[in-house]
This record gives C-alpha cells, sequence and structure tokens, in this order.
C-alpha cells in the first residue's frame, strides 16, 4: 500500500493551514474515485499532524511506501535539512517502510503559468480575456486533433467549465448533433431543461437574437421515484412541455437521468417533432446516470452525452452556450 504526504510550514495563522485543499485535488487526480485517504497532509511547526506523526499514521494504515512531497517554493534549510532530518529518524524507526522524498516545487513552466494567471486577474483583465486566455490553456495541454474540428469547440468549453480533461474521452456525439443544434437555434427553436440550474446558465441573450426561449416546466407534483412508480418532478416537467410546446428543438438534461429516460421514451414514442430535437444527455450521479446516457447513445435522434458517472447540469450549459456561440459565428 502507498501513502503520499503533502508537508507544509504552517502557520500560526490557522486559515493559512489549508494544504488540504491540495491533498484532495492530487488526490482526485492520482485516484479518481478513491474514497479513501491515499493523499495526506502534514506540517513542519505550528499545525498538526506534525511529519513524523503524519508517517506513524500511514504505517499504522499499513502503508509499505510512503512519498513525502515539501510543498515548498525552493530548497532551503527546512528543506534540505530539517525535513530530511525527521525522514532519517522515521526511517530507522519504520526500517521495512519505503519512504521516498521528492524535490520541492521548484521552478517550473507550469508556475509561471500560474503567476501569469494571478498577474491577469489583479490587473482586472476582463472576462472574455480570461476565457480566451484559458482556451489557449486547454490547447496547449491536451491535443484534440483526433477530435472533428465541428466538435471542438463543445469539448473545450466542458473542458473548460469543469477542469477535467477526462471529458474529452468520455464525450459522444451523434454524426448530426452539431448540425441539429446549430440548425435549431437558428431556427429560432426553443430549449427545454430538465431544472432551473441549467435554464439559468444558459445564454440568453445569444439564444434570443434567433428568436428562441428557454424552458424549464419543472413540476411540483410526482416527486416520487420511478421505483415507487410515481414520477419525479423533472420528469413530469419534461413529458408537460414536450407534449405542450411544438417549438422545441434542443432537451439539455443535466440533472435527473429519469428525465432523460422519459425523453428517450417520448422520441420513440414520436411525441416529439420532426426534425427531432438535439438531445444533450449529461446527468452526473451513481444512479441510473450513465445507463441512461449509454441508452441515449444508442439512438437514432441526435444526441450529445459522455460515458461516464460525470456530467452535471454545468456541463448542461456548457455544451448549450458552446453551440450558441458557435451559430453565431457561424
Amino acid at each position: 500500500m502507498e501513502k503520499i504526504i503533502i508537508a507544509g510550514h504552517g502557520s500560526p495563522k490557522k486559515d493559512a493551514n489549508n494544504i488540504e485543499q491540495v491533498a484532495r485535488l492530487l488526490h482526485g487526480m492520482v485516484h479518481p474515485g478513491c474514497a479513501g485517504d491515499c493523499v495526506r497532509v502534514a506540517y513542519l511547526q505550528f499545525a498538526k499532524p506534525d511529519i513524523m506523526q503524519a508517517i506513524a499514521d500511514c504505517v499504522r494504515d499499513g502503508a509499505k511506501k510512503i512519498i513525502i512531497h515539501p510543498y515548498f517554493l525552493s530548497s532551503g534549510m527546512h528543506v534540505t535539512t530539517d525535513i530530511p532530518g525527521i525522514i532519517k529518524d522515521a526511517r530507522g524507526t519504520y526500517s521495512d517502510v519505503d519512504i521516498i522524498y521528492t524535490e520541492p516545487l521548484g521552478i517550473h513552466n507550469k508556475m509561471a503559468e500560474v503567476v501569469l494567471e494571478r498577474i491577469a486577474a489583479s490587473a482586472g483583465r476582463k472576462p472574455q480575456e480570461i476565457e480566451k486566455r484559458s482556451f489557449e490553456i486547454i490547447s496547449d495541454e491536451v491535443d484534440l486533433s483526433d477530435i472533428p474540428e465541428e466538435r471542438q469547440p463543445i469539448v473545450k468549453r466542458v473542458i473548460h467549465t469543469t477542469a477535467d480533461f477526462e471529458f474529452k474521452g468520455s464525450l459522444v456525439f451523434h454524426p448530426d448533433a452539431v448540425k441539429a443544434g446549430i440548425e435549431a437555434i437558428k431556427a429560432g427553436k426553443d430549449i427545454l431543461t430538465d431544472v432551473e440550474m441549467v435554464r439559468t446558465g444558459i445564454n440568453k441573450k445569444l439564444l434570443e437574437q434567433w428568436g428562441g426561449k428557454v424552458v424549464c416546466s419543472i413540476q411540483e407534483s410526482g416527486v416520487g421515484s420511478k421505483e415507487s412508480g410515481e414520477k419525479t418532478r423533472s420528469e413530469t416537467g419534461i413529458e408537460s412541455a414536450l407534449k405542450q410546446n411544438s417549438n422545441i428543438g434542443i432537451i439539455a438534461i443535466g440533472n435527473a437521468p429519469t428525465a432523460l429516460l422519459k425523453v428517450i421514451e417520448l422520441c420513440g414514442q414520436s411525441v416529439t417533432r420532426n426534425p427531432a430535437p438535439l438531445v444533450i444527455g449529461v446527468p452526473v450521479g451513481f444512479v441510473k446516470a450513465l445507463e441512461s446516457k449509454a441508452l441515449l447513445a444508442s439512438q437514432t435522434v441526435p444526441f450529445i452525452t459522455n460515458l461516464s458517472r460525470k456530467g452535471g447540469s454545468t456541463v448542461a450549459v456548457a455544451i448549450v452556450n458552446a453551440l450558441l456561440k458557435m451559430a453565431e459565428e457561424k
């Protein structure tokens, strides 16, 4: 078993002892989806646990290999003398445990990028400029050349929204999805959402110039579950809106798998109009989320989805807004 310890200096000011956030981010990158405490924090002074205690805790929990990273910018006395001294004592106490000591943060090109972002933020850079720079960073860090050009703006905007490069591999498109979405927008079609969060995030200014509006008909009745035989609010709202509104051209589901399953069912019953609306189905969660998206990916109607448990309202919004930007540019 391997454990990682992020070792910081520590401060008398409690709010400054916050490298736990860094540990959580690192844990998500090293062991995505893991619920364990594989990445831990320790402090040289002023805060707990100290480095020796963190090592002891890892050994107690069964670690046979411990990687210690000094969360320091440079190789000062703490990095070259104090922490190595503690590690030397730990190696003497736990001789059967492999303890590895890494270099500090030091000089790295990504550090310069962080400084650049901080400078841009302090200079009051306009949101458009910050977004442009963010998209440039995404292009530098991930190769999208294997993705059809028309889909790249959508993939980029989802990555930009989530800071999660895994969406490059999990997003799935019907061959006519992008075309159907842009045509629906330009034809003044409405966009139906499953929840208010998706409706709120969509750029209505871009949509309204074509004559469309965003609709969310989530209902107060039917708050049960599919298992109990009672429809959920979002499911009821989707069904009601599709039967009453003949101008829906895009359906964006970011929260409720039951709503997506209802959309798929209604599309199969030809309740939706011809041409069929673009279905953006990216609900997040562990119950029926992936299953509903896999089912959507097998349909003949235009769709955009992602084959993973990840997703959510922000992802649905990002896809819709990417299409709106593309429609405006075209």
